[in-house]
């Protein structure tokens, strides 16, 4: 029987997992798994919307032996929470969104460069991809270079909090991590000067107390962080690829264009997860109150019913737009605008300003998740 859960790093070509799915199974219960999965774009958008599905709870009754600051981060993620307490974390997200200031992006992706370049070459994932998302928001606040360098650092180990499930290895780096970063946070934002107003804002609107504020914001900011390293990381290395094998690059309008066609072809994220809160039907099959749901986001980004000529990649396709790699709806990535301005600026600062870049292997390693499809390492060349 067919499994939907698999790791990235043990298939090499999950899309035609996908395509045989789409045309056989959109919607497949796994019994092995106890999980439904999800694959044409169609069904995909009405369990994203449906009122019926929540996010499944992650650590119940701290099962995994987080920290208090750990506890603080998970407990407050926007991504992680429903109903009442979902409205007021993305609001805050938000608000903590729209005071970012602009930094020089070229800038920082300069100095990572020249400080790895070895000869011609440098490996891109490491060098740029894990640390450019990060550096730009860390900067955008004000932080300073010390802290900046730390978070930068401990970023990787903090984004598995995300996880349903972790190892002991794990849970003793995040709690060794999570309160120091914690309190850098809360120091800087504290110090910034729409901190207060965003306070009296949402204690305004939502009736709560400063003391309970506090830990959604910092958390969320945390959260910010973590979404930035996630999805940040992949859409640079997969838009990268894309670029070199498609050789679409030409101004950074077609730049743009080849990022969102990578955000659809070739997603960094492949699923996400939810829980049905009710009984309900998703085309045939009967959807169970308490029926676990895998959202395969990269099967309905290839959905020949939604996007023509789903299997080739097209930056001129007119509804590319409309992938599902960032969600839809309530639980939309608020990293989506942020993740594709960055790449774009990124990558048109590295084509414009380099004659030659081509890739030293054809062959990549993937990072051992089941959610996401990240490039271990990519080796290039530039001249």
């Amino acid at each position: 029987m067919t499994s939907n859960l698999f790791f990235q790093s043990d298939v090499q070509n999950p899309y035609s997992i996908y395509k045989a799915m789409l045309d056989e199974n959109p919607v497949y219960w796994d019994e092995t798994n106890k999980t439904w999965a999800i694959y044409s774009y169609e069904y995909c958008v009405e369990i994203l919307k449906n009122t019926s599905t929540q996010i499944p709870v992650v650590n119940p009754y701290n099962e995994q032996k987080l920290n208090k600051y750990a506890l603080k981060i998970l407990e407050n993620l926007t991504r992680l929470s429903n109903g009442i307490q979902h409205e007021i974390s993305k609001e805050i997200a938000m608000l903590l969104f729209s005071n970012m200031k602009s930094v020089d992006i070229s800038e920082i992706v300069s100095l990572l460069i020249e400080s790895d370049l070895v000869d011609t070459k440098i490996e891109w994932v490491n060098s740029v991809c894990k640390k450019l998302p990060i550096l730009v928001l860390l900067k955008s606040y004000g932080f300073e270079e010390n802290d900046c360098d730390f978070i930068s650092k401990k970023i990787e180990s903090i984004v598995k909090i995300m996880l349903p499930q972790k190892t002991e290895e794990q849970v003793r780096v995040i709690n060794e991590n999570s309160e120091k970063l914690y309190l850098i946070v809360e120091k800087y934002l504290s110090s910034l000067s729409f901190y207060k107003s965003l306070l009296i804002k949402t204690s305004n609107q939502y009736h709560l107390s400063k003391e309970e504020i506090i830990p959604i914001v910092v958390s969320n900011f945390i959260g910010l962080c973590i979404q930035s390293f996630d999805a940040g990381r992949g859409i640079l290395s997969n838009s990268l690829l894309q670029i070199i094998l498609y050789k679409t690059f030409l101004n950074r309008t077609e730049i743009e264009k080849s990022v969102i066609e990578t955000l659809r072809f070739d997603p960094p994220i492949h699923n996400t997860r939810r829980i049905a809160t009710d009984d309900f039907y998703i085309g045939e099959s009967q959807i169970k109150k308490g029926d676990l749901i895998l959202i395969v986001l990269a099967s309905a980004n290839r959905d020949p019913q939604k996007f023509e000529d789903a299997m080739n990649f097209n930056i001129e396709r007119i509804n590319n737009t409309e992938n599902l790699t960032f969600g839809i709806g309530g639980h939309m990535c608020l990293a989506k605008y942020f993740s594709i301005h960055l790449a774009t600026e990124a990558l048109w600062f590295l084509f414009q300003s380099k004659k030659t870049i081509s890739l030293l292997e054809n062959q990549f390693q993937y990072e051992p998740l089941i959610n996401a499809r990240l490039p271990k390492e990519i080796w290039i060349s530039i001249q």
